[in-house]
């Protein structure tokens, strides 16, 4: 039970350093993406990634080692969570604090990993609708209406007002 417990609050240390590698990483984006830098963008989406990868072996890693407590501890595998293994580890107060203790840095890393994902979630929507907004305005303008402008013959020899033919065509 020991060896499980230490494999345990190994795994769930790594996985909070994990995740506050990935809040770092995803504060880093919310810059690019207010300077609209793609390139950089793409490299840290890239960077996410893989850290998500690592993350998804380890909780993979803390369902084995859990599984494996709950047999010895004969539970039952679907109700065993963490907060009550950190109950039934009352008579054992130095892993009990190891444990509540990494159980805390994750919670901790994965909250705010979820309001930085929030607030980049939003800066990409506003970005999206200003690009729609650019579009459409480019759009309105080609269809802008022509002058009242007549040559000697009286024959309109009006120009549409705002961007000339052979602006930016959205449907191509």
């Amino acid at each position: 039970m020991a060896s499980l417990m230490e494999n345990l609050i190994e795994v769930l240390n790594k996985e909070s350093e994990c995740y506050e590698g990935l809040l770092e990483t995803s504060r880093k984006k919310t810059a690019v993406i207010v300077k609209g830098d793609l390139e950089a963008l793409t490299q840290l989406t890239e960077e996410e990634q893989k850290q998500t990868d690592v993350i998804l072996n380890l909780d993979k890693k803390r369902d084995e080692v859990m599984k494996d407590m709950a047999n010895v501890l004969n539970k039952d595998v679907n109700t065993l969570k963490l907060t009550g293994l950190v109950e039934i580890l009352s008579s054992r107060p130095g892993e009990q604090k190891a444990l509540a203790a990494a159980i805390e840095r994750i919670k901790a890393s994965a909250g705010a990993l979820q309001q930085v994902n929030r607030q980049n979630g939003e800066l990409l929507k506003n970005s999206i609708e200003m690009v729609e907004f650019e579009l459409n305005l480019l759009q309105a303008m080609k269809a802008a209406p022509e002058t009242a402008n007549y040559s000697r013959g009286a024959y309109s020899t009006g120009s549409t007002m705002g961007v000339a033919k052979g602006g930016f065509d959205a449907k191509q």
